[in-house]
């Protein structure tokens, strides 16, 4: 009997860690699916007017969070800026906490994908957003509801597997 309790305990461990196993990290399910996105007022790159979550209405689109001095954005930017370049979609940029002159010379460098970009050097929005860390890409449908979350760089995988069929189906 007192060897029972330990087999136990570590078959049940072993069951544990096996669905684990089975898992992707990168598929944390965010609190904010099914909700519409979270409340902001920040500066647009290169304009001097604040915009807010209301100009993320209207039709499906992507919202990127990005950064200059991210490794994992590089990944992901030749994708984005071929999605850009087709048209296949809207790209909102996210710029998290940057300095100015690093993105002015990152899209410089490496072209631009996004409509427009907003300045989030504080990580506000990113927090509200529940950012962990970029790049992170939200799928919003015309209402302006979060219907996706993209943790780490967007792959054409994700993009066809994933993110093009959600879209299909929240264009009005």
């Amino acid at each position: 009997m007192r060897f029972l309790v330990p087999v136990l305990v570590l078959v049940g461990l072993i069951v544990l860690f096996a669905v684990g196993l089975h898992h992707d990290p990168r598929e944390v399910p965010s609190p904010l699916i099914g909700k519409p996105a979270p409340a902001f007022r920040l500066p647009l790159l290169g304009e001097e007017k604040l915009v807010s979550e209301a100009e993320l209405k209207g039709r499906p689109l992507l919202v990127n969070f990005f950064a200059s001095w991210c490794e994992g954005c590089q990944v992901e930017h030749p994708v984005l800026m071929k999605l850009a370049q087709e048209q296949q979609v809207e790209i909102v940029g996210m710029d998290y906490k940057d300095a100015l002159p690093d993105i002015t010379r990152w899209l410089q460098r490496h072209g631009n994908p996004y409509r427009k970009i907003v300045l989030d050097a504080q990580g506000t929005a990113g927090l509200d957003w529940g950012v962990y860390g970029v790049p992170e890409t939200f799928v919003l449908n015309a209402e302006g509801v979060i219907v996706y979350k993209q943790i780490g760089p967007m792959t054409e995988d994700a993009w066809r597997e994933k993110i093009a069929p959600l879209l299909a189906g929240a264009r009005p």
